[in-house]
């Protein structure tokens, strides 16, 4: 389903835990990470497609989570040509996304890459909320950085670990991973003994299924060309 301008309506989530950090979520067979997002199917708004990606990427269920905004108008960016299928090259130009922030009122536990046959991470963790985009496809880039900065001002400010604004714009264009000791991590942080269950500390507990907890990501950008549809 595309508009008369070639772009395909799509929705992109921003999800927090209580900490103001962001799940960051590795495509599955990459060393590419990203928000989830997904199409809007003809019948759709744009709330109810979040609700179905929401459950198809990462597993969750509404009751998992709280709507804090989305974005007022459609971001854009458009796919290159190496990137589309050759039989929608020249009427297929790229996605239009609404962008959602939710707040997970559910645990860590509750998460689940599987929830579907055809997962699309097979990594995922937490991270500050202003992520590197250097592990981004670069064509993504732009889109990240509006819907970071525009959804910004509703995000929580927890125990004041949330920074407003970066230090400087392109900050986290640049910047790599923050790389922290294992034993500063507290309840729901990851350290090198694995994770420990949000609110109950000292509980350990394993990731949810399909999931890896890698503390630094690659910052190279392999395989997007290998989907077979839009919804990159």
């Amino acid at each position: 389903m595309l508009d008369r301008d070639g772009f395909r309506p799509n929705v992109g989530i921003i999800l927090l835990n209580q900490r103001s950090q962001v799940f960051w979520g590795k495509r599955i067979r990459t060393h590419s990470w990203q928000f989830p997002q997904g199409g809007i199917d003809r019948g759709e708004n744009p709330e109810q497609a979040m609700f179905r990606e929401l459950h198809e990427e990462v597993g969750l269920m509404p009751q998992h989570v709280q709507l804090l905004a989305r974005t007022r108008d459609w971001l854009r960016y458009e796919v290159p040509d190496r990137f589309i299928r050759r039989d929608a090259r020249g009427h297929y130009k790229g996605q239009k996304q609404i962008w959602f922030l939710l707040q997970l009122v559910g645990h860590d536990w509750d998460l689940n890459l599987r929830a579907t046959d055809h997962p699309e991470f097979d990594a995922w963790r937490w991270n500050d909320y202003w992520v590197p985009l250097d592990v981004v496809v670069e064509f993504k880039r732009g889109v990240y950085e509006m819907a970071l900065t525009e959804l910004s001002r509703f995000v929580p400010r927890f125990e004041n670990r949330f920074e407003p604004r970066p230090d400087h714009r392109n900050r986290y264009l640049r910047g790599g991973m923050r790389h922290r000791d294992p034993a500063d991590a507290g309840p729901g942080e990851p350290g090198l003994q694995g994770l420990r269950g949000a609110g109950s500390p000292g509980a350990s507990f394993e990731l949810p299924p399909g999931a890896t907890f890698e503390p630094d990501p690659q910052t190279s950008f392999m395989a997007a060309s290998r989907k077979d549809k839009h919804d990159i």
